[in-house]
């Protein structure tokens, strides 16, 4: 296969699909951020009240350091980090994001097996994302394939956290949405939005995935074949 109609079949449609998801996902949590909850909670005040009412006492709940999006609950401090928006905000998106992260929370509690089998394979993927593209160009600038075919089995290690890291997200919304309704931290009306915002920050996972793999297909198809 030609390499330009490969670049255009692998690599053009997941970025422009990694775009959109980017896109929906910063429009759906800004509308929702405009929408205040009923029960007039900021995140970290329903952060807590999921993690107490889940036994997590000893969670703490913090801002996160690194602006808008950026937030996530840290399995090695055992700590749930949230993003100014969502740490002091009293929106729909604060809530939903407050309570995604606490169920990361409540699956390390819980030793959910797709959360454990992430954390197993961090430190080789931290390895082999920090490495995998020197020993491509390298292996490319010297025509050597050994390294070429070693760099992109770290690749693929690093696309196989993508597909595991999928579960843990879903099952971290879905436990969300259990405590937000069952814990009556949201009204019926409110859920609506809490799932969209949750829903568009799921696709971003796909879509990383959807993206990971098809730039791996590429790497093989262009540098792997006879």
């Amino acid at each position: 296969m030609d390499g330009i109609v490969m670049y255009l079949v692998f690599l053009v449609p997941a970025l422009v699909l990694g775009l959109a998801a980017q896109w929906w996902l910063k429009r759906t949590f800004a509308t929702n951020s405009e929408i205040g909850v009923q029960s007039g909670m900021t995140g970290e005040e329903v952060a807590r009240r999921i993690l107490d009412a889940n036994g997590l006492h000893g969670v703490p709940v913090h801002p996160s350091p690194g602006g808008p999006l950026s937030d996530h609950y840290d399995p090695r401090s055992r700590g749930v980090f949230l993003s100014e928006p969502v740490f002091a905000g009293r929106s729909i998106a604060a809530a939903a994001v407050a309570a995604h992260e606490v169920g990361h929370a409540i699956q390390h509690d819980k030793a959910y097996a797709p959360m454990q089998v992430r954390s197993a394979l961090f430190p080789a993927v931290a390895f082999a994302s920090s490495t995998w593209i020197f020993l491509l160009l390298a292996g490319a600038f010297m025509n050597a394939i050994g390294l070429i075919q070693v760099a992109i089995a770290l690749y693929a290690v690093a696309v196989l956290f993508h597909f595991v890291t999928l579960p843990v997200e879903f099952d971290a919304s879905r436990r969300a949405q259990v405590q937000l309704a069952g814990m009556g931290l949201v009204t019926d009306v409110e859920r609506s939005g809490t799932r969209k915002v949750l829903t568009a920050a799921a696709m971003t996972y796909v879509v990383g995935a959807i993206a990971a793999l098809s730039q791996l297909i590429y790497f093989v198809l262009a540098y792997l074949q006879d």
